[in-house]
Parts: structure tokens; sequence; C-alpha cells
């Protein structure tokens, strides 16, 4: 999805807490893929998208808001390799 990217106030906390930089997480939304979706989420439908800017894995949770044109930031992490099978595109039984 195009348009303004959103940073909720927990997904900037985050980003500063685990080292992410913001443009790190720009890389995901405009080069990442879906990995989980969940279309049913409110207010916003959201999705699970695995990026890999400067070769680290990254998740990032993300609501879209069709109608302002927004793609909101919800959280931002980079996956545990004990809860995400190798590739970090599915989660571990």
């Amino acid at each position: 999805m195009g348009g303004k990217v959103v940073f909720r106030a927990h997904a900037l906390r985050r980003t500063a807490e685990r080292g992410i930089d913001p443009d790190d997480v720009r890389y995901v939304i405009e080069h990442g893929e879906a990995i989980e979706v969940y279309p049913d989420d409110k207010p916003y439908p959201s999705r699970l998208v695995l990026g890999w800017p400067g070769g680290r894995p990254l998740h990032a949770l993300i609501a879209d808001n069709e109608a302002e044109g927004e793609c909101i930031i919800v959280t931002v992490y980079e996956p545990d390799p004990a809860k995400w099978l190798p590739g970090f595109r599915r989660r571990r039984p």
C-alpha cells in the first residue's frame, strides 16, 4: 500500500528500544513480504511483513487505513529464532 506512513507511539518506543532505524521500517514496508494477514483486525485490517534491511530480519505489524491512505506501523521487532522457523516466515509449531 502506498501513501502516508504513520508510526504509532508504541512503534516509536519499540523501534528506539530495539535499535531499529525508522528508515529500515520504511524499507520493510516498501520491499518486504506479507507473511501473515489479519483481515478482521479492528479498526483496520493488518498484516505482518518480513523484510531484510541490510541483511537484518525485521517483522513489522502494519494496519492499512485505506480510507485515509495511511500505512500505520503498530510494532516492529527482530524475530526470535526460537519462535520462528528458519527464514522467519512461519512460526514454530
